[in-house]
């Protein structure tokens, strides 16, 4: 049993690299802006172009939609034969760049290698994660998420002198660190639980039976938990998302900080929620009532936006509003979102839906991403703060009307438990066509 959990803990860092390396990309995009909209003299538009095509936008929502199909069809492991050759490709164009198309074009790669993982990265962690430790080891994904930026922003500190060689040698370090995760995760093995599930899959098919995607639409189950972990996840990235890729750019042109200080704010945020995460999310997630740490998280985010909204975005509002935000964001949304799109699915269409999902989320980052700078430029910040505010009011009431409580019990209880039993499954699926 203990080599089990160890092998259990290893396949899940291993898979946790890929975030890394996501959430990385994202930041590093982020950290360098400025310097590639002075290299280049780019616009508003092209500024938000950058970042609505990007791994925080468009890009990984078609890498998502493809990869969670995949993900399903052929196997969790299967996506790790090639989706980090495709995110090394990006990376690489994104260093070497040139031009607007270069650099542009580096995004929208590293973007659909960026989302073709994450649905597989959640499923394959929630799947060979021990039932009385599955927020745990899902932390530890979301750990990984959040020591890349960290790492990103720093080097970017580190780097400034340089200008923008820092940035490109950021992206040339991050093709290196994809190179060695990306033998790692060769030698990993395939998700049991899709493993046996496809053998059970093979047995309904020869009696006729088989599961349907419609069963996202007419069980209500399923209904259900596509607007829980939907609506959390969908409204707070519309602010995470913002800010993963533009806070950035708002601390220099609202906040008047240089670009280093800027990286430096930004990454001892990042720092904050390294810490919530390991600390709080890991250590406290499959122990106490989740609702309740979701609504913690969700209300300390809140008041975060409001003091940078409000306040003069002084030394003062700023320290506090990366703490605020730093802590709640290691147990906010996201982390919950990789929790319970693990576990509220079945089996056959847990990584499918996952990317249904996601690449939904990024459309709509995307979107938003295209008129934050505008927004910024022509309504003022306090708008924009608002704005993003009623996104966080909105995640926090869906999430505490419809949160569960999974702590503890395996996968395939939680799937009879909202399921039923096959033939239950079968007559409901029947009924309803």
């Amino acid at each position: 049993m203990a080599n089990t959990k160890k092998g259990s803990l290893k396949a899940t860092l291993t898979v946790s690299m890929s975030n890394f390396l996501e959430a990385g990309s994202i930041v590093a995009g982020a950290g360098g802006l400025t310097l590639w909209v002075n290299y280049l003299n780019l616009s508003d538009a092209s500024v938000g172009l950058l970042g609505a095509v990007s791994a925080n936008g468009f890009g990984s929502a078609v890498g998502a939609f493809i990869g969670g199909a995949l993900v399903d069809k052929y196997g969790r492991k299967f996506i790790y034969k090639y989706d980090l050759i495709v995110y090394m490709i990006g990376v690489l164009l994104i260093a070497l760049s040139m031009n607007f198309g270069m650099l542009l074009t580096g995004y929208i790669v590293t973007g659909i290698a960026v989302g073709a993982a994450i649905p597989a990265a959640w499923t394959y962690i929630a799947e060979e994660a021990p039932a009385k430790n599955r927020a745990a080891h899902v932390g530890y994904g979301q750990l990984a998420w959040s020591i890349g930026p960290a790492v990103m922003l720093f080097l970017a500190v580190l780097l400034a002198p340089l200008g923008l060689l820092g940035s490109r040698i950021i992206f040339g370090m991050l093709f290196v660190i994809a190179l060695i995760t990306w033998v790692m995760q060769q030698q990993i093995s395939e998700s049991a639980v899709w493993v046996d599930q496809k053998k059970e899959d093979a047995k309904l098919e020869n009696k006729g039976k088989k599961v349907s995607i419609k069963e996202l639409f007419t069980i209500k189950a399923n209904r259900t938990a596509i607007i829980l972990v939907m609506g959390i996840y969908f409204f707070w990235n519309l602010v995470a998302g913002v800010m993963g890729y533009f806070m950035p750019y708002i601390y220099q042109v609202v906040g008047g900080l240089s670009s280093a200080h800027a990286n430096l704010l930004q990454g001892t945020l990042w720092v904050f929620t390294i810490l919530s995460t390991f600390f709080v999310f890991i250590k406290l997630g499959d122990k106490v009532n989740r609702k309740l740490l979701f609504g913690i998280g969700a209300v300390m985010g809140i008041v975060a936006w409001a003091i940078l909204t409000f306040g003069s975005m002084g030394m003062t509002e700023l320290l506090l509003f990366i703490i605020l935000w730093g802590v709640a964001a290691g147990f906010g949304a996201q982390a919950f979102y990789g929790l319970w799109a693990g576990e509220l699915f079945k089996t056959q269409y847990r990584a499918m839906v996952q990317g249904l999902m996601f690449g939904s989320v990024r459309i709509g980052v995307g979107l938003i991403s295209l008129v934050v700078p505008a927004m910024i430029t022509f309504l003022g910040f306090k708008v924009a703060g608002m704005v993003m505010i009623a996104f966080l009011i909105i995640h926090l009431i869906i999430g505490l009307v419809l949160a569960p409580e999974t702590r503890g019990k395996t996968l395939k209880e939680i799937e009879e438990e909202r399921y039923g039993k096959e033939d239950k499954i079968i007559e409901e699926e029947e009924f309803n066509v």
